[in-house]
């Protein structure tokens, strides 16, 4: 290496599959590396100095997908010796030491709960050119205490509590993420300010199961009360939480969400299955009654709420009764969207090994009902909505055909993707529009619009705009900035003086 090249800050790419959490974990490990002295590479690099997998072990091919890509670097890195590549995430927590057995050119394998370890990882890795394991059964450092590079000028992810009590039998989460943790609520209302004093606009509460916050200091009223909290930050326009737990909701939390101007109709609540009895092997402690009872009083409360769901088809033993069930219940929830999925054996579930697993033929089958169904309601209540006035924060990435139809995208306040017209001409000729705002606004803007066509997954809006607000959002995304939060005091509910952190190293060296 020459003297150049040794002294240049080394690169760094990191790749997230998975969760949202995942997604907030990655933005850590970049705010670590960033502090470490590690230089964020494009994304064209194919030749970083430092890759890293921050995986998922939720869905069946998690492994495969992994396995593959470390497959496809391993050539670059048989050109370029001094890179390293690091495996952290879900999987890594689960697979361990295997990593490095099936893939002995991984430099790093760390685990969900100690994310904070990595560069010093991969300082040890280098000196003793040899591969670095540490997985640890419990959570060392509450994420937050992690400074992050956010990924987002305008909205950003506010972990609450990490793990979960609940034992689904087809989750492997809380063997992976631990039982959960509670960070206090002063903690969390100052890493929101933070991110609002760098401009964003938008926050998501973010935990596996946020509605049960609380726990671990014994209120059971605590996720509503920061709800409430939330609507005195001077700035925050909009506030999110995903994803609550059925049997864990409260009538305050609705009270909250109806009565608090910035928190967002909006509501994300995993169904899995409309079978009592299918609920109950999948150790659910609440049945469809009690679903659609709780969906009946947020729309009481707010008649313009968006819900959306997660459902799982072709559970070991699921009939054809009970799939019809399913239906019917998608039916009566009127869902704006839904994240479907076929079940898929995960090792060490208890769900793996349970009789009446079902075969693909049949499972597919049922998928492509149930997909058809929820399309042909989201599609249906969508429709409801043209001619609608929508206000749309604007986002970068949301609209793959943005630039050939001269549309930009954002999200409206029920979370409902929105392709607005901004007067450009796209390539293919299309145009909204007269063009006064054009080129003006930028991502993190408020724009107010009105609905004119409804598809099963988005809404267009190609009349005139009827307004446009700049924020400060959209001035950090036109300087290119993005927030950068140092690590926010620790939130766990424990006595005593925090542990002490390893000190930065220079240089070289996350449902």
């Amino acid at each position: 290496m020459t003297t150049a090249a040794a002294s240049s800050p080394r690169t760094y790419q990191v790749r997230t599959y998975g969760c949202q959490m995942n997604v907030h974990d990655s933005e850590r490990i970049s705010g670590l590396l960033e502090q470490a002295g590690y230089v964020r590479a494009a994304e064209a690099d194919d030749d970083p100095d430092v890759v890293v997998f921050n995986t998922c072990a939720v869905r069946e091919n998690a492994d495969n997908r992994l396995y593959g890509n470390l497959g496809h670097l391993r050539p670059v890195k048989a050109r370029h010796p001094e890179m390293q590549i690091a495996v952290g995430g879900c999987l890594a927590q689960k697979d361990r030491g295997e990593i490095v057995r099936k893939a002995p050119w991984v430099d790093v394998v760390f685990g969900t709960h100690n994310i904070g370890s990595l560069p010093v990882l991969l300082e040890r890795a280098r000196h003793n050119a040899a591969a670095e394991v540490e997985i640890l059964e419990s959570l060392d450092v509450f994420p937050s205490t992690l400074p992050t590079r956010r990924e987002s000028t305008y909205a950003g992810w506010v972990s609450i509590s990490v793990g979960c009590n609940n034992t689904c039998t087809f989750c492997i989460v809380p063997s992976l993420r631990g039982k959960e943790k509670d960070r206090r609520p002063g903690d969390i209302l100052s890493e929101v300010r933070a991110l609002v004093d760098e401009g964003v606009l938008e926050v998501t509460l973010l935990g596996q199961n946020v509605n049960s916050y609380g726990v671990e200091f014994g209120d059971r009223l605590a996720f509503g009360k920061l709800l409430r909290a939330c609507g005195d930050i001077e700035g925050l326009e909009r506030v999110r939480f995903t994803s609550p737990h059925p049997k864990d909701f409260t009538d305050d939390v609705i009270a909250a969400m109806a009565e608090t101007p910035n928190v967002c109709h909006s509501l994300h609540m995993p169904l899995q299955s409309g079978s009592d009895e299918v609920l109950r092997a999948m150790r659910r402690s609440y049945r469809a009654d009690r679903y659609l009872g709780i969906i009946e009083k947020v729309r009481a409360a707010m008649p313009d709420a968006a819900i959306t769901t997660d459902i799982i088809v072709g559970f070991p033993g699921e009939t054809d009764a009970d799939f019809e069930r399913t239906l019917d219940v998608v039916r009566e929830a009127r869902f704006s969207s839904a994240f479907t999925f076929q079940y898929s054996k995960r090792p060490g579930t208890p769900a793996a090994t349970m009789d009446g697993q079902l075969p693909k033929q049949v499972v597919q089958e049922r998928y492509e009902r149930l997909i058809a169904c929820v399309e042909e309601i989201t599609w249906a209540e969508n429709k409801k909505l043209v001619g609608q006035p929508v206000e749309v924060l604007v986002a970068v990435g949301e609209g793959r055909k943005d630039e050939r139809t001269g549309r930009m995208s954002g999200r409206a306040r029920d979370g409902r993707l929105v392709h607005f017209a901004t007067g450009a001409t796209g390539a293919d000729g299309r145009h909204g529009g007269t063009g006064v705002l054009a080129g003006q606004i930028r991502p993190g803007d408020i724009v107010h619009t009105t609905v004119t066509y409804a598809a099963p997954h988005h809404l267009n809006a190609d009349g005139e705009l009827l307004a446009h607000r700049r924020t400060r959002a959209g001035d950090a995304a036109e300087a290119g900035r993005v927030p950068r939060t140092p690590g926010v005091l620790l939130g766990l509910p424990t006595v005593g003086a925090p542990a002490a952190q390893p000190a930065p190293t220079t240089g070289c060296a996350a449902h």
